[in-house]
């Protein structure tokens, strides 16, 4: 506690930020339950449809974070290379464009008519406007947040481990897997939960490089948006889904974080 400040300023200061965080999501949930499916003004297998690409374009962008992100994020923390500090650099945009500055950027890269979209539509490859584009967009805008943590991550693991580990007979990879991962694990998962909620929770980006086409490329943040006006229960359904997956998601989290590996 810091000295001269009353014990309840921090419990007072917690409950009030969790009052105001929680006031709203509940107050969402409450009327998403009194919603019929059925009696609203969309269909329910188009708010199925919107709830799916969202969660299987969000979970194959974070599959590809991991898998990319992983080493990249290594490189940059450890690894001396020519133009380090320009990459590290570049990872950090996406998270500090505007979405609507995201999207422009994408079209003039991966558009039909754009730096390398041109190239791609002369071998039949179109991106924009596709569930494709969608994956692209929220990889853009997303994946760098699990850059930025597993590369913080990298910096702060012990080397002295790694370098027993070694001496003991592992080779890099063998320490990479077996020490840096295990003790780097609580801020990698920390990592693919925000890549994960930003992917989900992409609009600007993906609305004008992909576009709003309903059971193509209308994720659940673009059906929400257009059903505002036409449809207001679809559209506190859908955001009830929405705060369900992601609590269900969070909690799933919170049990693989909280168990203790086991010593070998």
């Amino acid at each position: 506690m810091t000295p001269g400040m009353p014990r309840w300023s921090p419990i007072a200061a917690a409950i009030s930020v969790g009052g105001f965080i929680g006031l709203p999501t509940v107050a969402l949930l409450i009327r998403a339950a009194s919603v019929d499916p059925f009696a609203t003004g969309s269909r329910p297998d188009a708010l199925a449809s919107a709830v799916w690409l969202s969660i299987a374009t969000s979970v194959l962008t974070l599959i590809i974070a991991i898998i990319v992100g992983t080493p990249a994020a290594f490189a940059l923390a450890r690894v001396p290379f020519p133009g380090r500090s320009l990459a590290n650099a570049l990872v950090d945009v996406p998270v500090i464009l505007p979405p609507a500055v995201a999207g422009l950027a994408l079209l003039l890269a991966f558009g039909r008519r754009g730096l390398v979209g041109s190239w791609l539509a002369d071998a039949g490859i179109t991106l924009a406007f596709s569930t494709t584009g969608v994956v692209l967009a929220q990889c853009f805008v997303a994946i760098p947040f699990y850059v930025r943590t597993a590369r913080a991550a990298f910096l702060r693991a012990d080397r002295d481990l790694e370098a027993a580990a070694m001496i003991d007979g592992a080779t890099g990879w063998g320490a990479f897997r077996h020490v840096t991962v295990p003790l780097s694990r609580p801020a990698l998962v920390a990592g693919a939960i925000l890549c994960w909620s930003r992917a989900v929770g992409e609009f600007g980006a993906t609305l004008m490089f992909a576009g709003s086409l309903r059971g193509r490329t209308q994720t659940m943040p673009l059906a929400i948006y257009a059903l505002l006006d036409s449809d207001l229960d679809g559209a506190v359904l859908l955001g009830g889904a929405f705060v369900t997956v992601a609590v269900a998601i969070l909690g799933i989290t919170a049990l693989f974080t909280s168990a203790k590996p086991i010593a070998e």
